[in-house]
């Protein structure tokens, strides 16, 4: 039986610290706590678009009036062509206005949106207007009901995996999962909220509650390219954007705990054959994003397992500390090495663009370690809130052109008479905005090995995952959970588990299975009702 962690020997090779799949920056607390709250504030002016000016130009043409704006502001504006009239005549002439109230009035379009990148206005489409889904008359709110749907591009029709759907006045949501599905339960008391879909790159969707009952409905995200010129990608510095980050942590991330709920599943797939699933609500005290002396803490609300695995299999694999690796995963309070000085030495950094998101804009920056660094370290996207700074999204995996020197740097208690190695190690951590502050929001482990018994040609494949997704989050009286109330992290998950009722989660979210996991379960001798096609 083989269990996946890095071993005591590679962490002392490495001059970082390797947990769990997870690269940390030996930094002292101390010295980490000074870096944080003595950073210089960032974006405590106010935005150009809020700044108050005086035009009397009388009347123009459009592109000159935008010229005389660039002028006086000392911003360049940047757009599509076909969004700006340039020839039409427009008077210019304005008494103690807002900079974006003066757009407004010249440019004559309300389906137009205005971001400030670096010294440029960018002038991009307003998110395209919402219509209802359903007769607002079907959904009285009278009792809890289940949603769900099916998240896309609007135009190729591909799913969207990861899209984000939340409650705008509740700290609940969920995440899509890899084909795009989602779920969530409505309760009574968010009639009258509205369902916000976002995903990086694409308008974000607002849907009323009340529109939206009922299962298996579709919702097209569309895709907005921002004509952003390259000299305003080349001029930014990626390092500069990350550094802006870290400070802006305090601010973004909020200095108080909050208590989130939380849905977490892990398996273990041998070829196709699902050998080993778990999964399970859990409460997460989740400290603040600036204190080191108090740790993140899990319980276990509701958990099951079941497990495909018999005395006859000749090799049997199950994941090692899940639960506590999803926490080691928020890089933001456990600092990713890539966003760290000065291990970012070890890395080189491109700004390669700038997508939207929701109704702002994030840079995208891709990294991969120096060719000069000899370490199996990361490669990966960081996606940055070009307002805030505030880190939205990481994807990252071991570099693969070096994740042959991890060979036996995930396995411990190895199986006799068999080698296992890593094939690919695959992360993603998101993060999504409530009152005013981000928390994490959804986790992704994807790690593919290889096993080969000793004198045998071919070897066997194993595909190893983890998900944590917030359901909920809440931010008043929050207290640290009883010693006993804590579930054992670092232990192999699927052992914890004792119980097994078909009829489960009730009214909590839980994360539909993706269809290749859904055939799995189907497979298994043990039939799981809330994943079954045919229920009564």
């Amino acid at each position: 039986m083989e269990m996946f962690t890095i071993s005591h020997e590679d962490k002392r090779k490495l001059k970082k610290v390797i947990h769990n799949g997870t690269i940390h920056i030996r930094i002292p607390a101390i010295a980490l706590f000074l870096f944080l709250t003595h950073s210089p504030a960032l974006l405590c002016q106010k935005s150009i678009l809020d700044s108050v000016f005086t035009f009397r130009s009388g009347m123009v043409r459009t592109e000159n009036a935008l010229n005389i704006i660039s002028e006086k502001t000392g911003y360049n504006f940047t757009y599509d062509s076909r969004l700006v009239e340039g020839e039409k005549r427009v008077r210019m002439t304005f008494s103690e206005m807002r900079l974006s109230e003066v757009l407004d009035s010249i440019l004559r379009n309300d389906t137009l949106a205005y971001s400030v990148i670096d010294r440029y206005i960018i002038i991009t489409r307003n998110a395209p207007s919402i219509y209802p889904l359903r007769d607002p008359g079907a959904y009285t709110g009278t009792e809890t009901t289940y949603i769900s749907g099916l998240i896309i591009d609007a135009d190729s029709r591909e799913p969207l995996p990861s899209a984000t759907v939340s409650l705008m006045n509740k700290g609940r949501g969920t995440v899509a999962n890899n084909n795009g599905e989602f779920g969530l339960m409505i309760t009574p008391d968010c009639l009258d909220d509205t369902l916000f879909v976002s995903y990086l790159g694409y308008f974000g969707r607002k849907i009323p509650v009340r529109y939206t009952p009922g299962n298996d409905f579709t919702i097209g995200l569309r895709s907005e390219f921002i004509s952003i010129p390259e000299i305003i990608i080349r001029n930014q510095i990626p390092q500069e954007v990350i550094n802006k980050a870290v400070s802006a942590i305090p601010r973004n991330y909020g200095t108080s705990p909050a208590r989130l709920t939380a849905f977490y599943r892990e398996g273990v797939l041998k070829k196709d054959e699902l050998q080993t699933y778990s999964e399970a609500v859990l409460q997460i005290y989740k400290s603040s994003y600036t204190s080191l002396l108090l740790n993140d803490q899990i319980k276990v609300l509701k958990s099951r397992k079941i497990e495909n695995v018999n005395r006859t299999d000749t090799l049997a694999i199950r994941l090692k500390a899940g639960l506590s690796t999803s926490l080691e995963l928020d890089g933001v309070r456990n600092r990713f090495d890539f966003i760290s000085w000065p291990d970012m030495e070890d890395y080189t950094y491109r700004m390669t663009d700038i997508v939207t998101f929701d109704e702002e804009a994030a840079f995208v920056i891709e990294f991969v370690q120096k060719e000069s660094v000899d370490l199996p370290l990361f490669k990966g996207t960081l996606y940055i809130n070009t307002y805030d700074y505030a880190l939205l999204r990481a994807e990252f995996e071991i570099n693969p052109a070096h994740i042959h020197k991890m060979k036996d740097s995930f396995v411990s208690s190895a199986s006799r008479g068999f080698t296992t190695w890593p094939v690919s190690v695959k992360y993603a951590v998101n993060y999504r905005k409530h009152s005013n502050r981000y928390f994490l929001s959804h986790v992704r482990g994807d790690l593919v090995f290889a096993s080969r018994q000793r004198k045998r040609l071919f070897s066997t494949q194993f595909n190893v995952f983890f998900e944590l997704a917030v359901t909920e989050t809440i931010l008043e009286n929050v207290a640290r959970f009883e010693r006993e109330e804590l579930a054992p992290i670092h232990a192999v998950f699927s052992r914890t588990i004792t119980s097994y009722d078909q009829v489960f989660w009730g009214n909590q979210d839980f994360l539909k299975p993706e269809d290749n996991l859904l055939q799995a379960l189907k497979n298994m001798s043990v039939r799981l009702q809330e994943f079954s096609e045919d229920q009564n």
